[in-house]
């Protein structure tokens, strides 16, 4: 018996490509009605006439008056998914300013431009269901990874606040960690990925840590314990395992 999802209506936000758009079928499949948001409005519209019940709302999430635009033209929904994810692989040694504030104002303030949207609203009816996308990028430091791996780990860090502060209230906290996913962002790097995955198995994890009610789901297994575990060990030995990328 499939079971029941935690909110009935999902505004989507990153949902014109990648595991955003894979997550959005996933979860119109279960049953749920979507508000499909990212910049792409003609991809959106696309996805959207593939779903049984799912409308457009185009927003930039580095806007904060688009943003509230697009808060207000959503409605009414009890669930939110925050999958938007600017990336470009950048080492210290070749750094570019550009890309570095591109990931950060992306990554991490758009998710605070929208959670300042949402929380308070789930806050005051005391109900709803917050998923943040992470990635196995923010639990350590990585080769490669200037920008995007702390702009990950923002984000992953955010779900922790969110989750203590709403601790005593009827809205649930999640974040998914996601290894490598075949996209057009990871078409950028030039080193072989570890268990690279589809955006549809990607979703089908999404999917089942949403059923699990678990805080915090990283995969895929056993790559993701490299992570996991590896934040526990000394910072030298886990950048052992990447010695060949630096």
């Amino acid at each position: 018996m499939t079971k029941d999802l935690p909110a009935k209506k999902y505004w989507l936000v990153g949902a014109s490509e990648g595991l955003g758009r894979a997550l959005a079928k996933s979860l119109d499949a279960r049953g749920a009605s979507l508000v499909l948001s990212a910049r792409s409005e003609d991809r959106l519209k696309d996805l959207a006439a593939e779903c049984r019940d799912a409308r457009v709302v185009p927003v930039d999430v580095t806007d904060p008056e688009s943003v509230s635009n697009a808060a207000k033209e959503a409605g009414d929904f009890d669930g939110f998914v925050y999958s938007v994810g600017a990336y470009e692989p950048m080492k210290s040694t070749e750094w570019d300013g550009d890309a570095a504030r591109l990931m950060v104002a992306t990554n991490i303030t758009g998710c605070l431009n929208v959670l300042g949207e949402v929380v308070p609203r789930f806050v005051e009816k005391n109900t709803g269901h917050i998923a943040l996308i992470g990635s196995l990028s923010g639990f350590r430091g990585l080769p490669g990874a200037v920008g995007y791996g702390l702009s990950k780990a923002a984000v992953m860090h955010t779900a922790e606040n969110l989750r203590i502060d709403l601790s005593k209230t009827d809205i649930l906290v999640q974040r998914m960690n996601p290894g490598f996913i075949e996209t057009r962002l990871t078409e950028k790097n030039e080193f072989k990925m570890p268990q690279l995955m589809q955006p549809e198995e990607a979703a089908d994890h999404v999917m089942r840590a949403i059923d699990k009610r678990r805080f915090s789901y990283s995969f895929p297994r056993p790559f993701s314990w490299m992570f996991t575990v590896g934040q526990h060990l000394p910072i030298s030995w886990f950048h052992g395992f990447f010695k060949g990328l630096v």
